[in-house]
């Protein structure tokens, strides 16, 4: 099994595609880091491998428990209006965001 190989410029190379500045050390310290997950993801490739055994998230099975939608009455207009600090036209009053004129 080969390892893959990470040098400094590989990362420098990463960093610059992500938009990040890195200091020299930070290039020395994530070269490291990542040759470390790049090891890691290699192990269980090899071990993962040709098998039969299909890739999972989790180790047992999930299943989702939906409740059926079901329309029930909520708030009339005048009612959700009636708390609010300002209403207009039967809608919510907000200040005015990004110089829009009326």
């Amino acid at each position: 099994m080969t390892r893959p190989t990470l040098t400094r410029d590989d990362v420098a190379h990463l960093a610059h595609l992500a938009r990040l500045e890195l200091t020299e050390q930070e290039l020395d310290t994530y070269v490291g880091q990542l040759s470390v997950i790049l090891d890691s993801v290699a192990t269980v490739s090899a071990v993962a491998g040709d098998s039969e055994v299909e890739p999972t998230s989790h180790a047992v099975p999930l299943t989702n428990v939906y409740r059926d939608d079901v329309v029930r009455p909520g708030l009339s207009r005048e009612d959700a209006l009636a708390s609010a600090p300002a209403a207009e036209d039967g809608r919510f009053r907000v200040p005015q965001i990004l110089g829009e004129e009326q």
